[in-house]
This record gives structure tokens, sequence and C-alpha cells, in this order.
């Protein structure tokens, strides 16, 4: 007979997910209600409220999607590309490249501009782009590429769109709550995050948002959209105002209540104590990787604070040494991925895992576990550089 599953209780810091607030996992416990519960209903709308916040948008179309971030990705391209329609996709990283993918699945004509992984998206080669492609309907680009650890000028290739009369697609998975992020004010058309990076909530919920433009976009459609459930006109059916709803499809309605506990905690903290305790904690972590002889991969003033790819020391065997922070330590952190396989770790510092005590818990682990294995790395210096850092 099989027995219930009990998880180990691991630090997550990877690239996601990451950690999950003890109120968060608290709510989902709460007793599950159906769907058009008019309670449930009262939560949506407060759900819908605080999601605006996190945005920094007041767009009605701002909802979470009833799955990963990836399902948010492709409702914004499913919704927003029609056959034949010119799309410029950024690719510096693993993400922008499911961004091509997206726009050809769906019958569009990707026009591509390409930067090294770990350097941002330069904005002279979007504009490059423009100036050789007429009729460019969408923009798309990942604000903070999750596979290098890399952060693009979301606000200046926004308004190299609308210079150009072309709407915009943003990942912002490892952005939100994160980052500062202003939707609105940045001029973002369309917009997805996920649940289980910078929000402290467990995978399965994506966050989207549409702007005014992009809702007239999507109610122009020449073609029928090719994704029923992803089908935003229908999916404001069930997320629209107030307690006229149209039954979709059925919610997860616990994860929902994750999803609402991590929003009130935002609010709580407040927008801007968010983005200046990821920067505080990145500080501290990247004081003590220095300390101990490790580099980073992006430039300092395009690194993301809450994603941080290092570079792993000359003769280490990267692979072995993740397995020992799991086995000796319960401590995750992430490889590698495409081009950067076995060149980096990413050590993720996201929502409830950026906090001192795990930012001193991956100090001492690593130099440990590198120490042991004979890895060139200064040792003894990595805390008190940390500690300098936070003094």
């Amino acid at each position: 007979m099989t027995n219930s599953f009990h998880p180990p209780q691991r630090t997550l810091m990877g690239p996601g997910p990451s950690d999950v607030s003890p109120r968060v996992l608290a709510a989902m416990a709460r007793p599950t209600i159906g769907h058009l519960d008019p309670e449930f209903i009262r939560m949506m709308d407060e759900v819908k409220s605080m999601l605006q916040y996190a945005f920094k948008t007041d767009s009605p179309l701002t909802m979470p999607i009833s799955a990963p971030g990836s399902a948010g990705m492709e409702a914004c391209f499913v919704n927003l590309v029609e056959p034949g329609d010119k799309v410029i996709v950024c690719q510096n990283g693993v993400f922008g490249g499911r961004m091509k993918e997206n726009v050809e699945r769906f019958g569009g004509q990707a026009i591509m501009v390409e930067d090294d992984w770990g350097k941002p998206v330069d904005p002279a080669k979007v504009t490059a782009a423009f100036a050789a492609n007429s009729d460019v309907k969408l923009l798309a680009f990942v604000h903070a590429e999750t596979s290098t650890g890399v952060m693009s000028d979301a606000k200046q290739l926004c308004q190299i769109a609308r210079d150009n009369g072309a709407l915009t697609i943003v990942d912002t998975v490892t952005s939100l709550g994160g980052s500062e992020l202003d939707v609105a004010g940045w001029g973002i058309d369309a917009v997805y995050s996920g649940t289980q990076k910078c929000l402290s909530c467990p995978p399965g919920i994506s966050p989207i948002s549409f702007s005014e433009k992009a809702v007239a976009a999507i109610e122009k459609r020449e073609t029928k959209t090719p994704s029923w459930f992803l089908d935003q006109k229908l999916v404001m059916g069930y997320w629209g105002a107030g307690a006229k709803r149209a039954y979709h499809h059925t919610a997860p309605v616990n994860s929902l209540y994750a999803f609402h506990e991590s929003l009130v905690m935002l609010e709580e903290e407040g927008l801007e104590n968010a983005w200046a305790r990821h920067q505080l904690h990145h500080n501290a972590l990247r004081a003590g990787l220095e300390a101990m002889g490790i580099g980073f991969l992006v430039e300092q003033q395009y690194r993301l604070p809450q994603l941080n790819s290092v570079m792993i020391p000359t003769g280490v065997d990267e692979a072995e040494v993740r397995r020992r922070l799991l086995a000796d330590y319960n401590l995750e952190i992430g490889a590698g991925l495409g081009a950067l396989a076995g060149k980096v770790w990413r050590i993720g510092l996201m929502g409830a895992a950026c906090n001192k005590q795990n930012v001193l818990l991956c100090l001492s682990a690593l130099e440990n576990t590198l120490a042991a294995m004979g890895a060139d790395i200064r040792t003894g210096k990595a805390i008190a550089a940390a500690e300098s850092a936070y003094s």
C-alpha cells in the first residue's frame, strides 16, 4: 500500500519555486467553498484589486489565470497574435525563445532581436528592427530573464513600441513583487507573471493584465481565438464586475486563497518596501560571494536582485555541489540553462526566501561545500562581508 507523501523541509533558493510563507500555506488549508459562492466572489474582487496594486494598473482586465505562468504567457499571445501578424521578439535567454514559439504557433511572423545571454535587450536593436519592418503589431520581451538574472529596461522598450504604433507583451514572471514594475506608467499592454517567485506563493496561478488598447485589439480580431480556455472574452465573464459571474471553469479555490493571502502580505509590506528588501539581501549575498572569490554573470547595473547568476569556480563539479547542498543542508540552488548549463549557478532570493537567515545559510553552506571539494576560493571572509553589507 502506498503511504501518504511527506516532503522534506527545504530552503528554496533556486530560480523558483521559492519558499512559501507559512501564512500562505495556512490559507490553502481553509475550507473549500464553491467557485460561484457569494463569499468566494467577494474574495475574487479583492484579489483583482490587490493584483492591480501589485502591477500598478487600474485596468479592468486584470486577473489570475487558473494555471501556471506559462499559461499566462500563452494567454497574452493567443489573444493578441493572429495569422500573419508581425511580432518583434527579443531574446536574451530561454524565455524569449518561448515567446518566439508562441508567435509561430499562432501563425504570426517572429522578427528576432537577439542579445547575448546575460546582457539586457538592446534598445537600439529594437529601434532598428522597427525601422526595417513595416506594420509591426507587437513587441514582446522579457523584463526579468530568469535564465540569466538580467533586467531589461521595460519603460524604454515600451516607449519605442508606442512610438512605432505597436502593442507590447511583457514577461514579468520574476520581477513582479521583487523589482520596480509600473504596468500603467510604462505603458505595458499585456503582461503576465507567476505566483511562485517573489509573491511567496505556490506555483499554479498566473497573474495577467491587458491595457485598453490590448482589449480593443482582442475585440477587433478577425479570427476566433484558437484557445477556448484562454480566450479573454470568455474568461472576463467569470472575472467580471461584482456578482455578475458567468460560469467559465471551476477555479482552483484553495490556490486562490493562497494567492489572496500573498497579495495581502504584499500590501502590508508595501510595494516599494518589497523591492527594497530584495535589493538589501542581494547586496549582502553579493558581498559574501565576491569575498569568497565568486563573480556574477551579469553586470551590476543590469542585475536582478532576486535571481543571481554566479560563475562556477574552475574545475568544480557544479552538479555535485548542488547535490551536497541539498543532502547536507536541505538547500536548493539552481543550475544554468541552455547556453549557460555548467557555467553558472542560479541563486534565488525571492519572496519569503529573501531574508538574512537564508543569505547567511547559503554563503556558509556554499563555502563549506566548495572548501571540502578543494575549490579555489577564499575562506573565512564571506559571512563577515555579508554582515558588513547589512550594517
